[in-house]
């Protein structure tokens, strides 16, 4: 049986500049490769060893990127390894198999967020009527899903941050913030329940997971094993959870790990040898 490993992408196996938290000398600092070019501009780095293992992961077990991301997004993310069959971006409301969403997993997704929640346009009016335009930079709606804002950060109102939390709750959303932007998200679209889908699809008896946000936390307690690293919302709540390992490791560093602790366990569960074995 496959295993099949979901994880994160942003802040977890892929960073900016100002996410890499290079705090050791430069000249033990470790080798960077560019995953994402936008307008012309290097954007998202792993470490190179982080790349290779990657590819060794992907040659291993079922390796699924999941992401908040648009699909527009993603797709200027070039990953080292086998080019994934499946994807999870928009938070789970797009599955993509071979770069094509699946439209009948969209229409059930959209299906739900109908029924069960507050719409769209209310969230977005809310979010453009209250935000400070002092701090907002950008008002942006993701694949007509979900809205988010960029930020200044240094300038945010922290306690307009849980005013908003309060307000989305009582309509069915959730509120995360990662880095410069805060995201406003429907509580029905979830990446943990695209990811029980693609083990449906193809047979996974173990699910492996990796993230750093509140809207990874799902993922990780849907998965049989999650981690998280010692950076992010998660790790700034104290978020835990009986199969969940929290990493010290902070950065780019963290997402080496992170790819260690995946293939360990993947090569733990029989489903490729140890090399030389």
């Amino acid at each position: 049986m496959p295993v099949l490993v979901a994880s994160d992408l942003d802040r977890t196996l892929i960073y900016s500049a100002a996410a890499l938290a290079l705090t050791m000398p430069d000249a033990r600092a470790p080798r960077l490769l560019c995953v994402e070019v936008h307008e012309s501009k290097p954007l998202s780095y792993m470490t190179e060893t982080a790349a290779q293992l990657l590819t060794d992961l992907g040659d291993a077990a079922v390796f699924v990127p999941t992401t908040t991301r648009t699909r527009k997004q993603y797709q200027r993310i070039n990953l080292p390894g086998p080019e994934p069959t499946y994807a999870i971006c928009a938070n789970g409301g797009h599955l993509l198999v071979d770069g094509v969403s699946d439209p009948d997993w969209h229409a059930q997704v959209t299906a739900r967020l109908a029924d069960q929640c507050a719409p769209l346009a209310e969230v977005q009016e809310h979010l453009l009527r209250s935000a400070d335009p002092v701090w907002v930079r950008k008002h942006r709606v993701a694949d007509d899903l979900f809205a988010y804002l960029v930020v200044e950060r240094e300038l945010l109102d922290e306690d307009w941050v849980k005013e908003l939390a309060v307000w989305a709750e009582n309509r069915g959303w959730t509120v995360s913030l990662q880095g410069r932007k805060i995201y406003a998200v429907p509580k029905p679209l979830t990446k943990s329940a695209a990811m029980r889908e693609i083990a449906r699809r193809t047979g996974a008896d173990l699910t492996l997971a990796a993230g750093d946000s509140l809207l990874d936390a799902d993922l990780l307690l849907a998965a049989d094993r999650g981690w998280r690293p010692g950076h992010g919302e998660l790790a700034d709540t104290g978020f835990t959870a009986p199969s969940l390992r929290a990493l010290p490791d902070r950065g780019v560093l963290a997402g080496e790990r992170i790819l260690r602790e995946f293939l360990g366990a993947v090569r733990g569960a029989g489903a490729v040898p140890e090399p030389g074995a």
